[in-house]
């Protein structure tokens, strides 16, 4: 259990690492302890020699095989004034397998002599020659045993592993504990944070509070935050609407009651006789209607979307003389005009209804606005075609939309463009145009006006196309 953690892996990957450090070390290491060593035979090898010479070769056979014992060579040749001497001499047990000439051997030779010797386990008969100490001669050349050699270099080696074994294993647990401060700690605590927000995210006060030295950490636990934070905020928001959906419902249901009385006065009232209330009467008759069946639609909700539309052939002039004439009742005393550039023989495929209620929602904003600012204004309704969509242009020449309702536009409840406004006109007119397979964009907005597109498609959807 313990290497499947973090810093179980990081101990063991650590003390892997600092042994193929030291190993490469080892190697060359291990073949400048052979050059050392066999320089040193030949300095030993060389005094001997000296000593023979300043003696005037009178050194009597035992003292000379003491001195070759001493030096753990066979013979010393001494190369003087061009002249190559044999110095000191002993009987050679065996014929002489390799040469080592010490005097321009380049690094990868000596590596690879070293590692030669090491995996060679016989005792065999080598000659070295290397450059006399303080130029004593032109050459300096002794036979000597390799078995000593590669014992030496056994043991040398021996004492390298051992020592390296002994740093890997002090990185590897200062390099734990490193890590165990630095990241494990601080990651564990992030899990934490972690398993406390879930069991209530809806708890403002479970929100991690970044703490971390570590960048990287940090910068976690910053993006941990901001999810948090926004989590929060959408389930206590989602809470919120569920609520106001509960709340919604029951007073669509009384409403509807309500208006469903007042609709039968309104059909008496159509049986009058008096000329303005005739004329008044069919209008009173729609607008209760509308009314009804939004209540009506209200209550089948459910799931917190529009039902799909009615297409059928409707005259768009008519909806927007509908609009215009409502929307200017409700403007009373303001000093605001209404314009509508459509054909009266303009003729789209769209729900009636719900066109409507878009027109109704987007003029409904502009007319708030133009009142709220005080100042006259003009909206205006206009309508085009080509030859893929139809075009309905709503525009005027108020304020503009403010910066939170343009960074969230379309989003109910936050898109509002007054400070008391809810944001869902817009929300519900951009949902009924998908609903149509169209779109509601918004063209402009500053101190100039407000202009907003709606484009319905002119070709039906087919179910091959739709699963395209």
């Amino acid at each position: 259990m313990f290497f499947r953690t973090l810093s179980g892996r990081f101990l063991i990957l650590t003390i892997i690492f600092v042994m193929i450090a030291e190993v490469m070390i080892f190697v060359p290491s291990i073949a400048r302890y052979r050059e050392d060593y066999l320089l040193s035979r030949l300095e030993r090898a060389q005094i001997a020699a000296l000593s023979q010479i300043a003696a005037d070769d009178m050194i009597s056979p035992e003292l000379e095989a003491e001195l070759l014992q001493n030096a753990e060579v066979f013979n010393v040749v001494l190369r003087r004034d061009q002249v190559r001497q044999l110095v000191l001499s002993s009987p050679i047990p065996a014929p002489i397998d390799a040469t080592y000439d010490l005097r321009d051997a380049s690094a990868l030779e000596l590596i690879r002599d070293a590692t030669m010797r090491l995996w060679d386990t016989e005792d065999r008969i080598i000659r070295v020659i290397g450059n006399p100490v303080l130029s004593a001669g032109l050459l300096i050349e002794v036979t000597m045993e390799s078995k000593p050699l590669r014992m030496a270099m056994i043991d040398y080696g021996l004492r390298i592993l051992a020592l390296s074994a002994v740093i890997s294993i002090v990185t590897a647990g200062l390099l734990f504990l490193a890590v165990r401060y630095f990241l494990v700690m601080p990651i564990r605590r992030v899990v934490a944070h972690m398993q406390i927000y879930a069991d209530a995210p809806e708890d403002g006060r479970r929100i991690i509070t970044p703490t971390a030295s570590v960048l990287e950490l940090r910068e976690a636990e910053d993006a941990l935050m901001s999810m948090q934070t926004q989590l929060t905020s959408a389930l206590k928001q989602k809470a919120r609407l569920a609520q106001l959906g509960g709340a919604v419902a029951k007073i669509s249901h009384d409403l509807r009651n309500i208006l469903t009385t007042a609709q039968l006065f309104a059909d008496r009232m159509e049986i009058s006789q008096d000329p303005a209330v005739k004329r008044a009467a069919p209008k009173l008759v729609n607008s209760i209607s509308r009314a009804v069946n939004l209540c009506e639609s209200t209550l089948t909700f459910g799931k917190a979307e529009e039902p799909p539309p009615a297409l059928d052939r409707v005259s768009l002039a008519q909806i927007v003389g509908d609009v215009i004439e409502s929307e200017r009742l409700a403007s009373g005393e303001a000093e605001l005009s209404f314009g509508e550039d459509v054909p009266a023989g303009f003729v789209i495929r769209a729900d009636g209804e719900q066109l409507y209620r878009v027109l109704g929602n987007l003029v409904r904003n502009a007319r708030q606005a133009i009142v709220a600012s005080g100042r006259p204004g003009e909206i205006s309704i206009r309508a085009d075609e080509d030859d893929a969509a139809w075009i309905i242009t709503v525009s005027d020449t108020g304020p503009g939309l403010p910066p939170k309702a343009r960074e969230y536009l379309f989003q109910p409840f936050q898109g509002g463009t007054r400070k008391d406004g809810t944001g869902l006109g817009l929300a519900i007119a951009a949902e009924l145009v998908r609903g149509h397979g169209g779109r509601l964009d918004l063209i402009r907005s500053d101190e100039g006006g407000t202009e907003f597109v709606i484009r319905l498609p002119k070709s039906v959807v087919t179910l091959d196309e739709a699963a395209e």
